[in-house]
Formats: C-alpha cells, sequence, structure tokens
C-alpha cells in the first residue's frame, strides 16, 4: 500500500518528464526538417549557378554541414542559415526562388557578381531579413513590391542593376529602412512622395535612372537624411527651400536634370555639414552664395554647366579637405581685374587636386599664387578672359596631368619650365596669343597624349625633339607662323592614333616618306602650307586613315594607285595643287562623303560612280582637261583620236613586228600542246579534282591540328550546313575562322561550291576574306570540305545585339553597342550590299542576310559572310525554275514574296537588310513571340513613326552618353533632340528597306547615302 502510495505521489513529475522528452523529441525532429529545407535552398541556388571562377561553391557538398560551407553563417542554437555572403566573387548565374525558404535569413549580400533574371518574388517570404545587397549585377524586371512584407528591412540595395518599372508604393510599410539604393537602373515614374515616411532612412540614392517629376516636399520630413542622390535623371523644377535644412546632408547629388532657381543666401549655414555638393547640369541661375566660406567640411564641390553669374566671391580657405573645385561653363566673372581673385583662398586647400574654372567671363591676369597649388593634377582654365603670361614656377605643380588654359588672351613665350611635367597627359594652350618657338624641352613631356599649341603666333621650325613622345594621340600646331620642313621624327610616334593637324602654317619641303608608318593614325591635315614634291605612295599604309586635307599645298604628280588601300577613308581633299595625271578609278569605290580634287592640271575621264555620282560631294573644279563624268559637271563629252591619223614611229614597228612574230610562236605551241594532251587523253582520263588540289594549301590534318580535333571549345558558331572553328595555323600563327561543311546535310556541297565560286573574286572591306579552301578525306576516309577565312575577333552581331541568348561568351554581355557603332554598322552592311548589287562584273545576291551572318572585326568595322546561298544575276535570268527553291533564307529575314515562289532578287536582300536595321535599333528580333498575327517588325516600328519612337529603340540607346561630348544643359537637350532625329531616320530607312511590295522599297544606294548622312549629323554634334 505504501508502495502504491509513493508511486502516485511522483506521477506527476514523471508525466512532466515525459511530456518534455516528447517536446524535445518533436522539437529535434521540427528542427532538422527546417535544415533539411536551408541545405536544399542553397543546393537549388548552386544548381543555378553556371560560372564560379573562385570554386568557392565546391565546399558545398554533403561532406560538411551547410553551416560550414564558405559564405554560410548560421545562428547558434537553431543552426538555421542567417547571412549568405558571397559578394564580388564572380558567380554567373540567376537567383533560385527556393532563396524564399531561408526563413531565418538575416542578411544577403550577392553585390559586384553577375546575376541575370529578375528578382524571385519569393523573397517576400523572408520576414527576419535585414539586409539586402543585389548591387552590380544584371537584373532585370520590375522591383517585388511583396519585399515590402520583410518589414524588418532596414538596406535595400539593388543599384547597377537593369530593373524597370516604378518604386513599389508598398515600401510605405518599411519604417525601419535606412538605406534604399536604388541607383544605375532604368527605373520610371516619379520620386514617390511616401518616401517622407520613411523616416529611418539616412541614405537615398536614386541616381542615373529615368525618374520624371519635382522632388516632393515630404523629403524634408527625413531628418536623419545624410545621403540624397537623384542625379541624372529627368527632374524638373525648383529644389524645395525646405530640403537645405536638413542639417544631417553630407552629400547632396543632384546633377544631370532639368532644375531651375537659385540657391538660398544662407546654405553654408544650414547645411554645416555637407561634404559633397553636386548640382552641375541644370539651370540654376543668379549668384554662388558667400555663406558657402563657412562649409568647411566639403570636399567635393561641382556647379558646373549652370547660368550662375557674377563675381565669385566665396573664401575657401577654411576648406581643409577640399579635393575638387569645378565652376566650369557658367557666366561667372565680372569683367573686372580681380575676378580672379578667389584664386589666392585656394592655396590652404592642401588637398586640391582637380580646379576648373573654364568657359566662364573671368577677366584678369592669373595670380602668382597659382603656382602654390603644388598638389593639383588638374587645372582648366580655358575659354575665359584671363591676360599675361604663363606665370612663371608653374613648375611647382609637379603632379599636373592636365594643363588647359586654351582660348585666352595669354602672352609671351611658353617657358621652356615647362618641359619638367613629367606626368602631363594633356596639354591644352591653342588660341592665345603666345609668340616665340616651340622649346624643344616639351619633348621631355614622355607622359603626353593630347598636345594643343594651334592659333597662336609661334614661329620657328618644328622641334624635332616632339618625336620623342610616344604616348601621343594628337597633335594641333596649326594656325601658327611655323616654317621649314616637317621633322621627320614626327612621324615616328606610332600612337598618333587621332591624328595631327599642321594646317596654315608655312612649311615648306616633302612629306617624308615614314609616312607610312602612322598606321593608327585617322586624322592628317597639312593643308595651306608650302609643301612640295609628290604625295608619297607609303600614305598608302596609313590603313586606319579617315580625313586627308593635302590642299593647298605645290604637291605635284599623280595621285599614287597605293592610296587604294585607304578603304575606310571619309574625306579628302587634294585641291589647289599642281597634280597631274588622269583621276583614279578606286576613288569610285571609297565610301567617301566629300572629295576636292579642284584646281590641278588632272586630266582625262571623270569616274560616274560612288562619289563621283553626286556633284555636291565631288569638287573637280578648275581642271581645265577633264572631260565626261555625270551632266552636273559640266564637261565636255570624251573623245578619243583617230589613229589612222598617227604615224607609227620606227620602234612601235619593231616592237608590233615582234609581238606578232611571239604571238605566232604561241600560237603554233598552243596547237601543238592541244594535240598531245589529246592523244594522251585518249590513253588516261585525268581526275577531275587535278587542278582543284594543286590550288589547296591546307589539309585536313592541318585544320584537324589547328582547331585541336575541331573541339566544342574553339566551336564559334553552328549554321545551316556546317560549323565554323576558330583556329591557329602552325605555318604562322595566324588565327583564322574555319567553317567545316556537313556533306550529309542536302545542299551542303552545292553550297560549298557558291561560296567558292563568290568569294573567289570579289573584294571589299566590308566583306568576309575568304584565305583558301580545303577539300580533302578525312581519317576515317569521308570526304571532307571546309572553307577558311579571315577570324573577327568581336564574332557577330548576333551575339552583340542579343547576349543574353550567349552563354559562352560572357564579357559580350556587359558591353553594349552605342549609337555611333550601330549607325556604322548598318554603314557597313549597306556598303557590302551595294557593292554585290552594283559593283562586281556580274551582280551577286547574297538571299541570306541576317545579324549572325554579319561579322565584327577588331575595330568593330563589320563585314558580311556565309555566302551559303548566294545566286549569281545572270544565273537567274537564265533559269527557267523558280530560283527561290532551295534559296528560302531565314525565316523573319526572308522577302515575303519569297514565299510565294518569286525569283531571288536584289529587292530580296534590300528587304532583309530593313529587317537587320530594325533589329539593330530595336534590339528586338523579327521572330520575336510578340509578334503575331498581322503584327511583325516591320509594322512595329512603322506604326511608331515619329511621335512614338522612344517606345520602341533599344533603351540603352536612350542614356547613350558616349557619342556627344556637352558644354551645358542646353546643348544636352540639342544633343537628345539629335539622337531622336538619328533614331527616327534610322528607323524610317529600315521601314522604307522593308515595305512588303518589292517595288515600294528603298534602293540600297539610297539607304546607304541617308545612312551616311545621318552619321555625318551625328559626329557633327560630337565635336560640340
Amino acid at each position: 500500500m505504501r508502495t502504491r502510495i509513493c508511486y502516485l505521489a511522483h506521477f506527476p513529475t514523471i508525466f512532466l518528464f515525459c511530456i518534455t522528452l516528447l517536446q524535445a523529441a518533436n522539437f529535434a525532429s521540427s528542427t532538422n526538417a527546417f535544415q533539411e529545407r536551408d541545405r536544399v535552398a542553397l543546393l537549388a541556388f548552386k544548381s543555378m549557378i553556371s560560372h564560379d571562377p573562385e570554386g568557392m561553391l565546391n565546399s558545398w557538398n554533403d561532406s560538411h554541414h551547410f553551416c560550414k560551407w564558405e559564405g554560410i553563417t548560421c545562428g547558434r542554437r537553431h543552426r538555421r542559415v542567417t547571412i549568405l555572403d558571397l559578394h564580388s566573387r564572380g558567380l554567373i548565374g540567376s537567383l533560385s526562388p527556393h532563396l524564399g525558404n531561408l526563413s531565418f535569413l538575416r542578411e544577403m549580400d550577392l553585390s559586384n557578381n553577375s546575376i541575370r533574371g529578375e528578382i524571385p518574388h519569393e523573397f517576400g517570404r523572408l520576414f527576419r531579413l535585414e539586409a539586402l545587397y543585389l548591387l552590380n549585377n544584371s537584373l532585370i524586371g520590375n522591383i517585388p513590391a511583396n519585399l515590402s512584407y520583410c518589414y524588418r528591412l532596414a538596406a535595400l540595395s539593388l543599384g547597377s542593376n537593369n530593373l524597370v518599372g516604378n518604386i513599389p508604393a508598398e515600401f510605405i510599410s518599411l519604417h525601419n529602412l535606412q538605406r534604399l539604393s536604388l541607383h544605375k537602373n532604368n527605373l520610371t515614374g516619379g520620386i514617390p512622395p511616401f518616401l517622407g515616411n520613411l523616416t529611418s532612412l539616412n541614405t537615398l540614392s536614386l541616381s542615373y535612372n529615368a525618374l520624371r517629376g519635382n522632388i516632393p516636399d515630404s523629403l524634408n520630413l527625413l531628418k536623419q537624411l545624410e545621403f540624397l542622390g537623384v542625379a541624372s535623371n529627368n527632374l524638373y523644377g525648383t529644389i524645395p527651400l525646405s530640403i537645405y535644412n536638413l542639417s544631417s546632408l553630407t552629400d547632396f547629388s543632384v546633377s544631370q536634370n532639368q532644375l531651375h532657381g537659385s540657391l538660398p543666401p544662407s546654405l553654408g549655414l544650414t547645411l554645416p555639414n555637407l561634404q559633397f555638393l553636386q548640382i552641375a547640369e541644370n539651370f540654376f541661375g543668379g549668384s554662388i552664395p558667400i555663406s558657402l566660406s563657412n562649409s568647411s567640411k566639403l570636399e567635393w564641390i561641382d556647379m558646373s554647366f549652370n547660368s550662375f553669374s557674377g563675381k565669385l566671391s566665396v573664401e575657401f580657405g577654411g576648406m581643409k579637405h577640399l579635393s575638387i573645385l569645378s565652376v566650369a561653363s557658367n557666366n561667372l566673372g565680372s569683367g573686372e581685374d580681380d575676378d580672379v581673385r578667389f584664386i589666392n583662398s585656394l592655396v590652404n586647400c592642401s588637398n586640391l587636386h582637380t580646379f576648373i574654372m573654364g568657359k566662364n567671363l573671368f577677366t584678369g591676369a592669373l595670380p602668382h599664387s597659382i603656382v602654390n597649388l603644388t598638389k593639383l593634377h588638374n587645372l582648366v582654365i580655358g575659354f575665359n578672359k584671363i591676360y599675361g603670361s604663363i606665370p612663371s614656377g608653374i613648375s611647382n605643380i609637379v603632379n599636373l596631368e592636365i594643363l588647359n588654359m586654351a582660348d585666352n588672351l595669354i602672352t609671351g613665350k611658353i617657358p621652356e619650365e615647362m618641359g619638367k611635367f613629367q606626368n602631363l597627359r594633356m596639354l591644352y594652350l591653342d588660341q592665345n596669343k603666345l609668340l616665340g618657338e616651340i622649346p624643344s624641352y616639351l619633348g621631355n613631356l614622355s607622359a603626353l597624349e593630347d598636345f594643343g599649341l594651334a592659333d597662336n603666333k609661334l614661329s620657328g621650325a618644328i622641334p624635332s625633339s616632339i618625336g620623342k613622345l610616344k604616348k601621343l594621340l594628337t597633335l594641333h600646331i596649326s594656325q601658327n607662323e611655323l616654317s621649314g620642313s616637317i621633322p621627320k621624327e614626327i612621324f615616328n610616334i606610332t600612337s598618333l592614333a587621332i591624328g595631327f593637324d599642321l594646317h596654315k602654317n608655312h612649311l615648306v619641303g616633302s612629306i617624308p616618306p615614314n609616312i607610312g608608318d602612322l598606321t593608327g593614325t585617322s586624322y592628317i591635315d597639312v593643308s595651306d602650307n608650302s609643301l612640295s614634291g609628290e604625295i608619297p605612295r607609303e600614305l598608302g599604309l596609313c590603313s586606319s586613315l579617315k580625313v586627308l586635307y593635302m590642299n593647298e599645298n605645290f604637291f605635284n604628280g599623280s595621285i599614287p594607285q597605293s592610296l587604294s588601300s585607304l578603304r575606310g577613308i571619309q574625306y579628302i581633299d587634294l585641291s589647289q595643287n599642281n597634280l597631274s595625271g588622269e583621276i583614279p578609278q578606286f576613288l569610285q569605290t571609297f565610301s567617301l562623303q566629300q572629295l576636292n580634287l579642284s584646281f590641278n592640271n588632272l586630266e582625262g575621264q571623270v569616274p560616274t560612280k560612288g562619289i563621283f555620282a553626286n556633284a555636291s560631294e565631288a569638287s573637280i573644279a578648275g581642271n581645265t582637261r577633264l572631260c565626261g563624268g555625270i551632266p552636273e559637271f559640266g564637261l565636255p563629252n570624251c573623245t578619243t583620236n583617230n589613229p589612222t591619223k598617227k604615224k607609227i614611229s620606227r620602234v612601235s614597228k619593231i616592237l608590233i613586228s615582234t609581238a606578232s612574230a611571239f604571238s605566232g610562236l604561241l600560237l603554233v605551241s598552243f596547237i601543238i600542246y592541244c594535240w598531245l594532251k589529246n592523244r594522251r587523253g585518249k590513253q588516261k582520263q585525268p581526275s577531275s579534282s587535278t587542278l582543284e588540289k594543286t590550288l589547296l594549301k591546307l589539309s585536313y590534318e592541318s585544320l584537324f591540328k589547328a582547331t585541336d580535333g575541331f573541339s566544342s571549345t574553339n566551336l564559334l558558331g553552328v549554321g545551316s550546313f556546317g560549323s565554323v572553328y576558330k583556329g591557329n595555323l602552325d605555318q604562322d600563327g595566324t588565327v583564322v575562322a574555319i567553317k567545316v561543311l556537313n556533306l550529309q546535310r542536302r545542299g551542303a556541297l552545292k553550297s560549298f561550291m557558291a561560296e567558292c565560286k563568290a568569294l573567289r573574286n570579289i573584294r571589299h572591306r566590308n566583306l568576309v576574306k575568304i584565305i583558301t579552301s580545303c577539300s580533302s578525306i578525312d581519317f576515317q576516309g569521308n570526304d571532307f570540305k571546309a572553307l577558311v577565312y579571315e577570324y573577327m575577333p568581336n564574332e557577330s552581331l548576333e551575339k552583340w545585339l542579343h547576349p543574353a541568348l550567349e552563354t559562352e561568351n560572357e564579357e559580350v554581355e556587359v558591353q553594349k553597342l552605342s549609337l555611333l557603332q550601330r549607325i556604322s554598322i548598318g554603314i557597313d552592311v549597306a556598303s557590302a550590299i551595294d557593292y554585290l548589287h552594283h559593283h562586281c562584273e556580274e551582280p551577286i545576291l547574297h538571299c541570306d542576310l541576317k545579324p549572325s551572318n554579319v561579322l565584327l572585326d577588331n575595330d568593330m568595322t563589320a563585314h558580311v559572310g556565309d555566302f551559303g546561298l548566294v545566286r549569281f544575276q545572270p544565273e537567274i535570268s537564265n533559269s527557267n525554275t523558280s530560283s527561290s527553291v532551295g534559296v528560302r533564307g531565314t525565316t523573319g529575314y526572308a522577302a515575303p514574296e519569297y514565299g510565294l515562289g518569286s525569283e531571288v532578287s536584289t529587292h530580296g536582300d534590300v528587304y532583309s537588310y530593313g529587317i537587320l536595321l530594325l533589329e539593330i535599333v530595336t534590339r528586338r528580333k523579327p521572330t520575336d513571340p510578340m509578334f503575331e498575327g498581322d503584327l511583325n517588325l516591320h509594322n512595329f516600328a512603322r506604326t511608331a513613326l515619329p511621335d512614338r519612337i522612344m517606345d520602341i529603340v533599344d533603351p540603352a540607346l536612350l542614356n547613350d552618353d558616349e557619342e556627344v561630348s556637352t558644354t551645358n544643359h542646353r546643348l544636352r537637350q540639342t544633343r537628345n533632340n539629335n539622337i531622336m532625329g538619328c533614331l527616327i531616320s534610322l528607323v524610317r530607312i529600315g521601314v522604307a528597306c522593308s515595305m512588303e511590295s518589292p517595288q515600294d522599297r528603298m534602293n540600297v544606294t539610297d539607304a546607304l547615302y541617308e545612312l551616311q548622312s545621318v552619321r555625318k549629323l551625328l559626329l557633327e554634334h560630337t565635336r560640340v
């Protein structure tokens, strides 16, 4: 009885113990299940990473608990993932939705990788998430609105991606948010006023988007805000005055918008913590507040490209940390001699390395104190009314990299001490009143890249020491009073990629032959001098030349035939010389935009094709012995003299007799040869491929070795009739592209023969060059045929327009084609098609024009390739069957009449070209899923002209700041208008070429001419 009572007395304790054990078992089971869920989520993420250059995901395997995997941090108690940190690892891939199952995750940092795709909506399930860093990737799509469910978020960093759409209104619930970084995306809409309710914000970074509208007043509620960045958007209006009362602000960046108004006089008092003040490229006016003198923490001041006016009276001496000061391109200055007195206060700014005050109305002589700014790297005071001489002691600024004093009233000589700037890369002293000789010491500026002394009063000879400037890209010493000959040492500067300008001096003598060493130079101007002698034939070696001005000299002799190699040249002026002989025929094959041969002694018949077909672009006036040409030139018809009236000289008679006897001997030899050949032929028939084999230079074995056994790592692409490989020939190490025909494919052999025939006799800078062909036997005894082409390092246009579809070349994905590059590619392709249609001995039809058949070389020059479907005009004319049979081209690019059985024609190539041009502008394939029913790429583009053009073009072109440089915001607006005009023209040409009816399509020659005009317009505004 006592025992039973004892058991009953301890029963509650035993029962509680059992319950505890059961709960512990359930907890352990539940924990294991959730841990397994984390492990599966991490492996799902790993499976979507296609490239891990550091191999850091190798540790993610079952040999270790996932908490020990690299980049993973877990909680101590639950052993659940709390931190996923894989930033800056070079990862390529996309985000797995399974990451949304990491329910204990507090921080995710995948920044500085190459993550593509959209941000999964499942991330909204990460309720414990406090920090999400995905900046500097390649993410696309909208920002998921359900990230607002992550109510603990304190940092959301999605900058430097390709996100689109508005800032989600649901973010109003993120009351803990301290850092919101969405810069460098393609976000639209406005700055949401609700951001003022996120009172914990200390960083708001929205720069480099497409946001429109005003800066909302509500931002004045962000009393803890330190960083406000809204630069490079489309914001307008004035800045609310209350924003200037946010005393915690350290960074204030609103540059590159359309904001106007003036700065409050108390700016330097109400923003005492300001370190970065960036308000450039807007419409701000009025004076610069003197109160800025009190902003002692300022490090960066950029007020350039506005309309500020009046005297600059700020005392900068108290800004001990100031490193950059730019007030360029305003209307500052009073016209008084003490306009630049403020420079004296800069001496106390011991960290100042960039000082830019160019393009204002500053008057006066530079104070000598400027030579005490010894930490300066960049000094720009050009385009003002600065007078006096270059201060002595300027060599104290030993670290100078850029010195721009151009377009002022500076007098005196160039001090020899300027030869001490060993770090100087850019020296601009153009458009002043400098006297004396060019100091030979300037040849010691070994780092110099740009050298400008144009439009001064310099005299004497050009020092040969300039030839020591081995990094020089541009040399401008035109419009001076220089004399003597051009030193041959100048032409040893092979780095002169941009060019040199010596025009309007008093130079004499001939041009040294070593001018041919300037193979990378694009611009040469020696016009308006007294140079003589013949045009050196070595000039033809300057293969990159685009502009050649040699007019107004005393050059004689004929135009060298060697210039025929200058296939990329666009402007030639040889007028007002003493040139003789005939106009070379090769000039009519160039894609010239301007040619001036006037006032020489040229004779003979004027060509009628190419540039000579347009009297407004070609000038030949003042050559009295020319004839023929188009009627607009007004020249007499060419006549030939009656040869019977000429007397035949004794020497001529002897030559004719000798030639007749030799011809007779050849005829007899030929008859004997044919007789013997016919006799042998009866005994033994020769192999049909004997002649072909004698022409072959490469065997199957050599091509096998060149491609490492036709390895997939060397595979460049796969086409209709074969595969293309990158190869390295043993003979000379030449890199080539090798097209191996799949002879099992019907039509492959015919394609091989057609391509050989097409490429055998045609040569054009915009056609892929064939090196040789190979017809052999492989190691298994099978027939083998291949074509060997010149290798194009930048591969196909297809890979540039649609990089996301290419997984092999990741580098191309981050590169973009600028507007100028796209126009140039369009011109290159049109030039090639125009050549095939109108300038070959027999017209050639390509029949398969598309981006994958347009290849790009090192200089991004386009070359049309793949002539496997080519047809010849006589062959088509003599055919009794539809020549479209078997020549269907590629879906989307083939002309619609081909589907109805029509013969192939030049109109069909023009249609393909129009579609290709529209694809270049819109980056949409003609086979895009969006094109259904009657909607196709042509109609898509046509209906957008002209008002909705911005809705269809590639968004990358709308932010294309590489095309032109601007000097103020108004010019930036002009630039945008011109870019829009160029885009409208490109789309209009593409639409005109791709009309449904062949007769309605624009001629490719006209398309080429119009595209050249578009490029010319864009380049003109590039120089603004």
